[in-house]
């Protein structure tokens, strides 16, 4: 780093400028739209052009400016990919974002025969840029969690026994970066501080209303055994000791009961109201605790609840920070039927079963649609990633795999015979053109519009689902809504949207979404197979007598495309599924997906080491999903002990 500082210092000195990029270029590709789909969940993220974190320091700014160099042709600095893109004199899918002979432009090229010009050693000072280096973005640091719905009833059912599920009663829960776990949103409402005292008191009523039958008091009732509860309760509580202020107060609230039942259902309750209870800590300053913490971390990631004793006991004994036995524990742990109900979480929250289960459709165009078909909908995908997971199958068949979990209500809408038991594993035919994800109804149907399918929602779908690029909303004051087709002119779809092409306003993120979704047309919405698109016209009557109402079919164009993707040209389900399927995007998408889950929030410069080591470890696995999981608990550990020691370095250095 002190060479590269050194060398922007002297680069800087010949520009006349503190900051030559970061004052006088960057703002100019910043209002010209480009790190907003040139960074690593950018819908530019294949490409070799990744911004920095907009929180990135200026000095790392200008080593980025400068590391433009591999987009510059020196020896025809005119000729440069850095120069031909944003001006779209080559085909550019972000469309023209600088007009050829602005100011703009001039500022670009001067900044272009800078980088042309410089020596050979300093192009390879600059080349020396790292996007995810050690010190790119903000590490982790002291996180305080709240649980989610799922693991409050995951966690008071494995402490007390508790199978009642009291969080569904909750106030809902929002998605965020596509999951309800990130911690930034997690907020405290008066509306659930008031629900966690309600359930704390009927938990705590609950666990002793007919005796000790969930066996929490570890000894023989009586004085000695009143501090023993609650350091053993409290234990399992706060998934850490308690300390010593703690303990006193506990067993103060214990003795204030004369009976031991009721001095346990106190504390009990009050520990269910705790802080302590509520969050967890995924990272900690006091030394006692971070084994605990690593404990917590290891329990929710893997089961969505509370660690067991014996994770509790390895964290007692230190063994939680060698990455040998945190894989030992991550294995044993996937072999206990927690790990099945957090991957079914994880699985309901990716691909958003709330989205179907709260939608509706046009019942005089959908009429076999209900709520009993959404849920199948959902049980079909639950039963398919699961045999994937824990099957040890390659998880990109996610993807192409050709055959579904299929009961009467979805073997109506795939057109195939009901199987002989619910959900039974079923053939898709050659002819249905359907695989995986993409040719299931969940996806098909949770993408579409009530009365139609929908081909930006499949399409974004796609994009920040399975490929994990956030596509920009759209601006402002922006008329999203398009003219309805008509009896007089009927169109399909990719007519009607046609318009987004051509409106400079909308075709720079349409242009990249809605040719996938064009390659779905073949589908309905709820995902039932088609090959001419319909429009239904229901005429009014007038006080005449009532018309019938008039169909019209309508030959659709389903040529579809992935811009940015090399060789992406599909028209079905199956061909798209086997593309994502062998694309590193996609395959690394799964790895940044699990990653925002287990972490609570989306991924800063600073984990891309991180995401390529777990990444390098599922493809060399053969894309198994249980090995992604435990390289990522693993590596996660010992990549927080890394950057606490580069921080406590750098720390006392300055």
């Amino acid at each position: 780093m002190r060479a590269i500082a050194c060398f922007l210092l002297l680069s800087a000195a010949a520009l006349g400028q503190a900051n030559p990029f970061s004052d006088r270029l960057y703002p100019i590709l910043k209002n010209a739209g480009c790190p907003t789909c040139h960074n690593s969940n950018g819908v530019a993220s294949a490409t070799r052009l990744h911004f920095p974190d907009g929180s990135a320091p200026a000095e790392r700014t200008e080593a980025f400016g400068r590391s433009l160099v591999r987009l510059v042709d020196r020896q025809h600095p005119e000729e440069s990919l850095l120069l031909k893109k944003p001006t779209k004199r080559i085909p550019h899918a972000g469309g023209e974002r600088i007009k050829p002979g602005s100011a703009e432009e001039t500022a670009l090229i001067s900044w272009i025969r800078f980088l042309a010009a410089m020596p050979a050693d300093d192009v390879a000072a600059a080349l020396k840029y790292e996007e995810g280096g050690p010190d790119a973005g903000k590490p982790e640091g002291a996180v305080l969690r709240r649980l989610t719905n799922s693991q409050y009833n995951n966690t008071v059912r494995d402490l007390l026994g508790d199978q009642t599920a009291p969080a569904e009663q909750f106030p809902p829960e929002d998605f965020v970066s596509g999951f309800k776990d990130q911690y930034d949103a997690q907020n405290l409402s008066p509306l659930l501080e008031e629900a966690y005292s309600s359930a704390a008191e009927k938990l705590a009523r609950n666990a002793f209303r007919n005796g000790d039958l969930h066996r929490l008091i570890p000894c023989q009732p009586g004085p000695g055994c009143r501090e023993a509860f609650v350091k053993e309760f409290g234990r399992k509580a706060f998934r850490r000791p308690l300390d010593e202020g703690e303990r006193r107060r506990y067993v103060a609230l214990f003795n204030r009961e004369s009976g031991f039942l009721a001095g346990a259902q106190l504390v009990v309750e009050a520990m269910l109201q705790s802080p302590n209870f509520l969050f967890r800590l995924d990272e900690t300053a006091n030394p006692a605790w971070k084994p605990y913490a690593a404990a917590s971390r290891l329990s929710y990631s893997l089961w969505d609840s509370m660690p067991d004793g014996a994770l509790l006991d390895a964290a007692a004994r230190g063994d939680l920070s060698s990455p040998r036995r945190i894989e030992a524990e991550a294995r044993r742990m996937l072999r206990d039927p927690r790990a099945h109900q957090a991957i079914d979480e994880y699985v309901s929250e990716w691909l958003r079963f709330d989205r179907i289960l709260t939608s509706s459709r046009d019942r005089r165009r959908y009429p076999k649609f209900s709520r009993e078909t959404a849920v199948a909908m959902t049980e079909e995908a639950r039963m398919f990633i699961s045999d994937l997971v824990w099957n040890d199958r390659n998880f990109m068949d996610a993807f192409s795999a050709g055959y579904g979990f299929v009961n009467a209500d979805l073997a109506s809408i795939y057109g195939v015979p009901a199987p002989a038991q619910d959900f039974a594993r079923v053939a898709f035919t050659p002819e249905s053109e359907r695989a995986g994800l993409l040719g299931q109804a969940l996806f098909l149907s949770l993408s579409a519009k009530p009365e139609d399918s929908s081909l930006t929602g499949r399409g974004l779908f796609v994009r920040e689902q399975f490929l994990c690029q956030h596509v920009p909303p759209p601006p402002a004051g922006v008329n999203t809504n398009l003219a309805p087709s008509t009896e007089a002119h009927p169109q399909t779809n990719r007519e009607r949207m046609s318009e987004h092409a051509t409106n400079p306003f909308c075709a720079t993120c349409h242009n990249l979404i809605d040719p996938i979704g064009a390659g779905f047309e073949k589908f309905d919405a709820v995902g039932a197979r088609r090959d001419q698109y319909e429009l239904v016209f229901y005429g009014g009557h007038h006080g005449g007598p009532r018309q019938p109402p008039k169909t019209v079919e309508l030959t659709m164009d389903t040529k579809g495309w992935v811009a940015g993707t090399p060789d992406s040209n599909f028209s079905s389900p199956r061909e798209l599924g086997l593309i994502l399927a062998k694309t590193p995007l996609c395959q690394e998408c799964m790895v940044k997906q699990y990653f925002r889950y287990v972490t609570g929030r989306m991924e800063t410069p600073a984990d891309s080491r991180l995401i390529r080591r777990v990444y390098e470890d599922f493809r060399q696995s053969g894309f198994h999903f249980q090995e992604l999981m435990i390289s990522l608990v693993r590596n996660r550990e010992t990549m927080l002990e890394e950057r606490n020691t580069y921080v406590a370095r750098n720390h006392k250095a300055l």
